[in-house]
């Protein structure tokens, strides 16, 4: 019932105008990365305020949702995971985690990971340390680039926290990759560890340079001084 109801909600804020709009923006047409992805066309804001009245969904109407062939349905299930999460004790913590990677199926396309894996994923494994490599191992290494996403994504608390060599780990694994989403996260995630310290991403950025794909080194420089930038998309240190 709350599913239907859920569902009821956001189908009367859907916007057909806007739906095309991100049929487009998230490439769901052929050969696109969100392929046959479809859209009600409803704002992130609008989907947060609905997930509100929906906090105490259990795990099987979450899972009904993120089943769901319509982005904004599945967006409003991850938000709702990541605010039970956020309010969880320790077991129902772990158990948010588990059946979080049980359906990375359902996450797919950049601004689902990105809206819910440091909040999940991230945060579980830097309260739970013993769990890190085996867990990011995993995910790095999949085939499927929002797995991998979700690996970067998830460093991000360890940023927070000024622990930066997880990020560094996967940034240098990650700088081969041939998908330029990949190419973003990559570099976001570096900029952030950049912004404390900025050094150490100079020294980074200076032994990988040759290897740096193009987008990934624009997105990591962006807090630099602007005669740095320059400097450093030019290769000169």
């Amino acid at each position: 019932m709350k599913v239907y109801e859920l569902e009821k909600r956001l189908r009367h804020l859907s916007d057909p105008k806007r739906a095309e709009t991100y049929q487009w923006f998230f490439k769901t047409g052929p050969g696109g990365y969100g392929e046959g992805d479809k859209f009600l066309g409803i704002t992130m804001p609008k989907c947060r305020s609905v997930a509100k009245d929906f906090i105490e969904m259990d795990f099987g109407e979450i899972e009904n949702l993120l089943n769901s062939k319509w982005h904004e349905i599945r967006m409003t299930g991850l938000v709702i995971l990541a605010e039970q999460y956020r309010k969880g004790n320790k077991k129902k913590k772990k158990e948010i985690f588990e059946f979080y990677l049980a359906h990375t199926g359902a996450i797919n396309n950049w601004d689902l990971v990105d809206v819910s894996a440091h909040k999940i994923v991230g945060q579980y494994l830097f309260e739970n340390r013993p769990k890190v490599n085996s867990v990011i191992k995993k995910l790095s290494n999949s085939k499927n680039m929002w797995q991998r996403r979700i690996a970067m994504v998830a460093t991000f608390p360890f940023i927070k926290a000024n622990e930066l060599d997880l990020t560094y780990e996967l940034g240098e694994k990650y700088l081969p990759e041939e998908h330029d989403l990949m190419h973003k996260v990559t570099g976001w995630l570096l900029r952030e560890a950049g912004k404390r310290d900025m050094a150490r991403l100079e020294e980074f950025i200076k032994n990988h340079y040759s290897e740096f794909p193009r987008t990934a080194l624009r997105y990591a420089i962006e807090k630099f001084p602007e005669f740095k930038r320059k400097k450093l998309l030019r290769g000169e240190f």
